[in-house]
């Protein structure tokens, strides 16, 4: 068995595609170390990905967990609410299709599709709010643009109230934050589950047009979502639904403002945006490394032994620019590559349901955003933009732009 010395993962994720090299100088699957000395393992490669996110031994169920189940993993875990959570991403076999079957009733072709007209109506909002800016004056496009919108989309299908929505989402956004203090863990979590809680009472009382009610009214079988369900399906729509299309977001306009002569491609029409979305989900995955997994036996893969009951994450942000599928010019953007295969979305039982929401979104906002500023340019070098405090997530921390003269309302 290959021994080698785990990767202690930087909490405040500085370089990650660095630090993934150095992790997959092991192989595809790695040795690490998370918060509070935990030992763990991460895969980077892509083949191996394949296999393991669709191999049962690799199950969610956090009770197969011996450390978590014998106590050895306090509440104020910074990572403690990847385990506590109630939704799909902690459930395999029965129970994962009971919750699956139920929620994928929100993202139905048919209600993707509708929410086209809501996506472009926020878009237009947050771009005519940008277009008031006083020319050559620095904007952090983050958080004017790529995170309200996903946010505003999220909240407005789950029918969150104007007022409630910074309550809502915060736990998503403090959940992915891998330098919070143990403090701050604990009560990241009484938090979310208290602002989500206070929301499915309010759906409850007056139903609504929205998502929410229709998982608070959903059942199978006479069986509806219990209310730690109910909770922890609406902590992974709304953080999912905002903190990672964000990224997807950001990292698309960076790439596109830092490679001009692919921007002219997609511009000119000789690229669709189709594939300016695909590649920045390949080469720059919004997730990093997605917690958790754990094996239920000892498992040999990627050429080492996994023990019984360690945690597992997947690299995303490794995966998508693995050189043994994609070349040694993995780590370059080019919209015009042939193959963009990625596991961005995840692949399997777990599979991401809201990947057509997320690629409605991109597709509608990108063109949007270079049509209304055709002028639009970095304020700072790439290489000078600051990383979201994490190894979970992928983003930069913000995107500081000048917006040039404006095109087309």
């Amino acid at each position: 068995m290959k021994r080698t010395c785990p990767v202690t993962l930087d909490r405040a994720g500085t370089d990650i595609h660095a630090e993934n090299a150095r992790l997959r100088s092991q192989g595809p699957v790695a040795r690490v170390e998370l918060p509070g000395g935990v030992p763990g393992w991460t895969v980077i490669g892509h083949d191996l990905a394949r296999k393991v996110l669709s191999d049962p031994r690799f199950t969610k169920d956090p009770r197969n967990w011996p450390a978590y189940v014998n106590g050895e993993i306090p509440p104020d875990w910074p990572m403690i609410t990847w385990v506590v959570m109630d939704n799909m991403t902690t459930h395999d076999g029965p129970d994962h299709a009971r919750l699956r079957r139920l929620i994928s009733r929100a993202f139905t072709p048919r209600r993707v599709a509708a929410t086209r007209p809501l996506i472009e109506r926020i878009t237009t909002g947050l771009l005519d709010d940008l277009a008031a800016v006083p020319p050559g004056e620095v904007v952090d496009l983050k958080a004017r643009f790529a995170y309200p919108l996903p946010a505003s989309v999220v909240c407005d299908l789950f029918g969150v109230p104007p007022e409630s929505r910074a309550e809502a989402l915060r736990g998503g956004e403090v959940n992915t934050t891998t330098a919070i203090t143990p403090e701050e863990a604990a009560a990241n979590v009484e938090q979310w589950q208290r602002a989500l809680g206070e929301l499915v009472e309010a759906k409850r009382r007056e139903p609504g047009d929205d998502l929410t009610s229709v998982l608070v009214d959903a059942a199978e079988d006479g069986t509806r979502l219990t209310d730690e369900e109910l909770v922890g399906t609406l902590f992974l729509m709304l953080g999912a639904g905002s903190e990672t299309v964000m990224n997807l977001l950001c990292h698309a306009v960076v790439d596109l403002l830092s490679h001009p002569e692919q921007l002219d491609l997609v511009l000119t029409g000789k690229v669709d945006w189709e594939q300016v979305v695909e590649e920045s989900l390949r080469g720059q995955s919004p997730i990093a490394h997605l917690p958790f997994r754990f094996t239920t036996e000892d498992v040999e893969v990627g050429g080492v032994t996994i023990p019984r009951g360690d945690p597992v994450l997947v690299g995303f942000a490794g995966i998508g620019r693995d050189p043994a599928l994609h070349g040694e010019e993995a780590a370059l953007f080019d919209i015009t590559r042939a193959d963009k295969t990625h596991l961005s979305f995840g692949h399997g039982a777990h599979f991401c349901l809201g990947a057509p929401l997320a690629r409605l979104e991109a597709a509608i906002a990108l063109p949007a955003l270079f049509d209304r500023f055709p002028g639009i340019r970095l304020a700072a070098g790439r290489d000078r933009l600051a990383p979201q405090p994490t190894f979970i997530m992928n983003g930069p921390a913000a995107v500081p732009v000048t917006l040039g003269g404006h095109g087309t309302a």
